[in-house]
């Protein structure tokens, strides 16, 4: 599959596809799902929006593909104004009418988000190359971004032969959500769960509710976790995450 340099994409079995952006610093280098269906694609979470998916993966766009955002930071929604269907958490949906914080710069988004980087080195620049030539990283923004379908707890995403419920799951955000396909067993978690430490100190986090989750998680019949962040993971790694939050 060729693109542009900006992504990378791997094409994994049943129909999914991960596409990262490999020039991005850890803290936002996100995950992007293609999930392919008999009658319509999905697309879980839209990268930092810093370079055009339209331009550099236009197959993505072939059969004008849902976009599902699992919650409302700048490294999953940034390129969703591509896609002409958007749907979200409704809590996520207002925070992103209003406007998120975003910027390319750590130290001034850490002061948007409110995080303590606890004596730990910043990095000046959260990309370690330009898009293309003559970008400048100060123009980089996340518009506030209307017309978000509302997802509940229950709701059913239909692709055609496969089918993905959406869980409401709070706790790193109010609006966090993941997609579990049953049939196949795959769970799609956005920042919910990935194999790393996970954030629950945000002005808008809740612990709490973030316990709630986990439990729920733990307790869940799947095959494969596709995160918002890093490589995907089986059954038995979800469980020890999960738990190892709880303890």
């Amino acid at each position: 599959m060729d693109t542009g340099h900006w992504y990378a994409v791997q094409e994994l079995d049943d129909g999914v596809v991960r596409i990262t952006e490999p020039q991005v610093d850890p803290l936002l280098r996100a995950n992007l799902w293609w999930v392919r269906g008999a009658d319509r694609d999905l697309v879980v979470d839209a990268g930092l929006g810093v370079a055009a998916l339209r331009t550099e993966i236009p197959q993505l766009f072939e059969r004008d593909p849902l976009v599902v955002l699992t919650h409302a930071h700048l490294d999953h929604v940034g390129g969703a104004r591509e896609f002409r269907e958007r749907a979200a958490h409704p809590a996520a949906a207002e925070a992103l009418a209003r406007g998120i914080p975003a910027s390319l710069y750590g130290p001034e988004l850490y002061d948007q988000l409110g995080i303590d980087a606890g004596g730990e080195p910043v990095p000046e620049l959260l990309i370690n190359a330009l898009p293309h030539p003559g970008y400048d990283p100060r123009t980089y923004r996340v518009a506030p971004l209307a017309g978000v379908q509302p997802l509940q707890d229950g709701d059913v995403v239909d692709l055609g032969g496969r089918r993905l419920t959406v869980l409401h799951l709070p706790g790193h955000t109010p609006g966090c959500i993941a997609l579990h396909e049953e049939r196949s067993g795959a769970l799609y978690t956005g920042d919910v769960v990935y194999n790393g430490d996970l954030i629950d100190d945000l002005p808008e986090s809740d612990p709490s509710a973030y316990r709630r989750s986990m439990q729920y998680l733990s307790d869940l019949d799947v095959s494969v976790v596709h995160p918002g962040h890093g490589r995907s993971f089986g059954r038995t790694r979800l469980r020890e995450l999960t738990q190892n939050y709880l303890r």
